[in-house]
C-alpha cells in the first residue's frame, strides 16, 4: 500500500475494479483501453430494466471487492500514463525500460500503442493495470499520473452557409517582411479531420498546402517512426488523391479517407482561420494532427484520446519542424479541465519544456466555460460554465458546503462525474459527502484516508481520496468520483440531484481552496430502458459556483499562449469565454482575438456550401496562432516567452478598460500590426555610451 500511494487517485480507482467494470468504463474514459478483443466482444452493455424499483439483485451486479488481490488486477486493460522519475536519473533504468516496453498479453491493439517517450524526468507510456504496482515499487519512480480527458466543445455554428471571407480582412503588416508566413510551419492539433482539398488549402497549381497529416486513429499505415501508431498522410499521397478525382469521379477526401471526416469539421475550420488562403498566415506550410475521437462506444473501448496523445502531437509537430528546418506555430483548440490549473499537470510540464527551444509557439483556446447564468429562457449554456468553486475556511472547526448538481432525473447520466479540490500544504481539511435525499453524511475522510468504490443503495459507486503533498506541486488534493454501476447486465446511471460536499477545517493556516468539475460535454448514448441515455456534465449550483478561474487547465501553462473570445463588432468579450486567473494567481488568458461568427472553410460539405461561421475560443486561438506564424516568419529566433511578451505589450484595451490584465480579456485584444512592428524592432540596439 505504501508504494501504491505513488498512483494518482483515479488510477487507484481503476486498478481496484474488475476487467468487466473497466471494459464498460473504457467506453467513456479517454486514457483507458481494452487490449483483448475477446473481452471487448463478450462484455456488452445491456439495457437497464424498465422497472427501476425492481429487485436489483436480479441485475447480478459485479461486486467490487474491498481490496482487489494483486493477481486479480486485470492485464487486459491498458492505461496511458505519465511516469515521473526522481530528479537526477539521466539514463532510463534497464529494468524500468523493459517494464514500460513489455508487450500486452492478448493484445490486438499494437498499432495504436505509443512507444515510451521521455522528456526531462517525465516518461509517457502505455501500460496494463496489472503492471502499476510493479512500476510503483521501482525506486526511481516518484509518481504515476493518468492521461487527462481531452475536452472538445463543439462551437456554435451558423445553420446557413456563408460567403467567403475577404482576404483583406486578415491581411496584416508588410509582406516584404513576413512573406505571408512563407518559411513557417503552422500545425493544427484538432479533431474531425482535415479537408485537405478544400479551395482554401490549394496552391496556384491545385496542390494541397498540407505538408502532411498525422491521423492518430487511422490504421492504414505507415505511422510516424517515433510514435508507432496512426498513419502519416504525406503531401504526395494527398496530391495523388486530388489528381485522381476526375479519373474516379470521387472527391479527393474519399480517395484518401481519414478516420474522421465530419461535415463542417472543427479541425478544418480552425486550420482555415490560421493558415488558409483566406486566413491569417496564408504562405505557411500546414501540418495537421487528428486526435482519435471515435464515435462509437465499441471503438472507444480500444482507443486512447487523452493528454498523452496531445503531448505526442505537439512533440511530433516540433520534430517535423526540425526535419524541415522551419519554425513552428502550433494551435490547440482542445483542452483539459482536470488537475490543479497551475501548470503542474504532466502535459503542461511536457509542453512547457518543449517550448524552451527558440522558434516554437503553442496557442491554446482558453475554453468556453465562462457563462454562469442563462441569458434567455431555455438557455442552458451555464451548465458547461459552472465548473469552478472556491473560498476560504478562515479557522479550524469551520465548514463549507458545496452544492454539486448531477442531472440524472429525466436523463440517465452514464458518465463518471469527477470533482477535484486543491488546497494549501499548510492546511488539513477533512471531507464529507451527502447523496441527494439522504440524511446521512459519508465520512469524514481525513487527510491521507480514502474510500474506494463504495456502493450506495442507489447503485452509484463513490470514491473519495484526501491526499497530502501531491507530487506534482506539493499541495493537498481531494478527489471525489461518482461512478455508475458497470456490469454485463446493466449500466445504471449516477443518482441525480444535488450532492453536498462538506469541507471541514482541521488545522487551518491559509484556508484557501479551489475546486473544478471535470468537463463532460453532453453526448447522447442512445436508448436505455424507457428513456434516453446520456453522458452529461455535472455542475455547481448558483450558490457554489465561483465565476473565475475557468480557463482550461492546459491553457494555464507557463509558456503557452491562452486565448479568449472577442466579439469583434461589439468590442466586448463573449459571455462563454473562460476566465482566469490560474490557481497560483498567474494571468491567463493572455489575450483575446475575434472568435464570434468567424467565417472559414466548411469541410466535406456539398458544393456551394464551402464556407460557414462558427463561434468559440476555438476560433479565436488559431487567429493568434496565424499572427504568431507571421512573427516567426519575420524572426525565427523568437522564443515562446518573447512571443508572449510581445503579444501582451502590444494588446489594445477594450473600450472602458485600462492596460491592467482582466480575468476575461487578458491584456486586451490582439493588434497584429503593432505585434509585427514590435518583432521588427526587437533586435535593434542603439549605443548611447557618452
Amino acid at each position: 500500500m505504501k508504494t501504491l500511494g505513488k498512483l494518482a487517485p483515479k488510477l487507484r480507482m481503476f486498478r481496484n475494479a474488475s476487467g468487466v467494470v473497466n471494459t464498460l468504463r473504457a467506453e467513456r474514459s479517454a486514457a483507458l483501453a481494452v487490449v483483448d478483443e475477446h473481452l471487448r466482444e463478450t462484455v456488452k452493455t445491456r439495457r437497464e430494466p424498465d422497472d427501476r424499483s425492481g429487485d436489483r439483485a436480479a441485475l447480478r451486479r459485479v461486486k467490487i471487492k474491498k481490496r482487489m488481490r494483486e493477481e486479480d488486477v486485470p492485464s487486459e486493460i491498458a492505461v496511458n500514463v505519465f511516469v515521473e522519475l526522481r530528479e537526477g536519473v539521466e539514463e532510463m533504468p534497464e529494468k524500468l525500460d523493459k517494464m514500460l516496453r513489455k508487450p500486452m498479453a492478448r493484445s490486438d491493439l499494437d498499432t495504436s500503442m505509443a512507444q515510451p517517450m521521455r522528456k526531462q524526468n517525465l516518461v509517457m507510456a502505455t501500460v496494463p493495470l496489472s503492471e502499476l504496482a510493479r512500476l510503483t515499487d521501482h525506486p526511481d519512480v516518484m509518481s504515476i499520473e493518468l492521461g487527462e480527458q481531452l475536452v472538445f466543445s463543439p462551437p456554435e455554428s451558423s445553420p446557413e452557409s456563408a460567403s467567403a471571407p475577404k482576404k483583406s480582412k486578415r491581411k496584416f503588416g508588410s509582406t516584404s517582411h513576413h512573406k505571408n508566413g512563407a518559411g513557417v510551419l503552422v500545425a493544427i492539433i484538432d479533431v474531425q479531420g482535415f479537408h485537405f482539398s478544400h479551395p482554401d488549402f490549394l496552391d496556384d497549381n491545385g496542390d494541397t498546402r498540407f505538408l502532411e497529416i498525422w491521423d492518430q486513429g487511422l490504421e492504414s499505415g505507415p505511422p510516424p517512426d517515433e510514435f508507432g501508431y496512426g498513419t502519416i498522410l504525406t503531401r504526395d499521397r494527398l496530391n495523388h488523391a486530388i489528381d485522381s478525382e476526375d479519373d474516379f469521379g470521387l472527391p479527393a477526401h474519399l480517395l484518401e479517407p481519414q478516420s474522421q471526416m465530419a461535415v463542417s469539421s472543427h479541425g478544418t475550420h480552425v486550420a482555415s482561420i490560421a493558415a488558409g488562403n483566406r486566413g491569417v498566415c496564408p504562405g505557411a506550410q500546414i501540418l495537421g494532427v487528428t486526435i482519435s475521437l471515435p464515435a462509437e462506444d465499441e471503438d472507444r473501448r480500444k482507443s486512447f484520446y487523452d493528454s498523452t496523445r496531445l503531448a505526442q502531437a505537439v512533440e511530433y509537430a516540433f520534430k517535423v519542424g526540425e526535419r524541415e528546418g522551419l519554425p513552428v506555430s502550433v494551435n490547440v483548440s482542445l483542452g483539459t479541465n482536470g488537475h490543479a490549473h497551475d501548470a503542474s499537470s504532466a502535459v503542461s510540464r511536457w509542453v512547457d519544456w518543449s517550448l524552451v527551444t527558440p522558434g516554437r509557439s503553442v496557442c491554446v483556446a482558453a475554453g468556453n466555460a465562462g457563462q454562469e447564468a442563462p441569458e434567455r429562457p431555455g438557455d442552458i449554456g451555464f451548465v458547461v460554465g459552472r465548473i469552478h468553486t472556491g473560498g476560504r475556511l478562515s479557522a479550524s472547526g469551520l465548514t463549507k458546503n458545496i452544492e454539486w448538481i448531477v442531472v440524472g432525473d429525466g436523463i440517465s447520466d452514464l458518465s463518471e462525474n469527477e470533482f477535484e479540490i486543491w488546497y494549501s500544504a499548510q492546511d488539513r481539511f477533512a471531507v464529507e459527502l451527502k447523496p441527494p435525499g439522504s440524511t446521512e453524511w459519508i465520512g469524514p475522510v481525513e487527510p491521507n484516508q480514502f474510500i474506494e468504490n463504495q456502493e450506495l443503495p442507489s447503485g452509484t459507486f463513490i470514491s473519495i481520496y484526501n491526499e497530502l503533498y501531491y507530487p506534482a506541486n506539493g499541495d493537498n488534493h481531494i478527489a471525489i468520483y461518482l461512478s455508475p454501476t458497470f456490469n454485463e447486465n446493466a449500466v445504471i446511471g449516477v443518482q441525480g440531484g444535488t450532492w453536498l460536499v462538506r469541507l471541514i477545517g482541521k488545522e487551518v493556516r491559509d484556508g484557501r481552496f479551489d475546486g473544478w468539475i471535470e468537463r463532460d460535454d453532453p453526448r447522447r448514448l442512445g436508448r436505455l430502458g424507457t428513456g434516453e441515455a446520456w453522458s452529461f456534465p455535472s455542475f455547481f449550483s448558483e450558490n457554489s459556483n465561483v465565476d473565475r478561474s475557468s480557463v482550461s487547465s492546459f491553457a494555464c501553462g507557463h509558456r503557452v499562449i491562452s486565448v479568449g473570445n472577442l466579439i469583434e463588432e461589439e468590442e466586448r468579450i463573449n459571455i462563454t469565454s473562460s476566465q482566469g486567473p490560474t490557481r497560483d494567481g498567474r494571468r491567463k488568458p493572455d489575450i483575446v482575438a475575434p472568435g464570434t461568427d468567424i467565417v472559414a472553410a466548411n469541410a466535406f460539405a456539398p458544393k456551394g456550401q464551402e464556407w460557414t461561421a462558427k463561434t468559440g475560443t476555438s476560433m479565436a486561438s488559431p487567429y493568434v496562432a496565424g499572427v504568431i506564424g507571421l512573427m516567426l516568419a519575420t524572426d525565427e529566433t523568437l522564443t515562446a516567452a518573447q512571443v508572449r511578451g510581445i503579444l501582451r505589450r502590444s494588446a489594445l484595451p477594450l473600450p472602458g478598460h485600462d492596460f491592467d490584465w482582466r480575468d476575461d480579456a487578458g491584456f486586451g485584444r490582439i493588434d497584429p500590426e503593432a505585434v509585427l512592428a514590435e518583432v521588427r524592432s526587437i533586435n535593434r540596439r542603439k549605443d548611447v555610451t557618452p
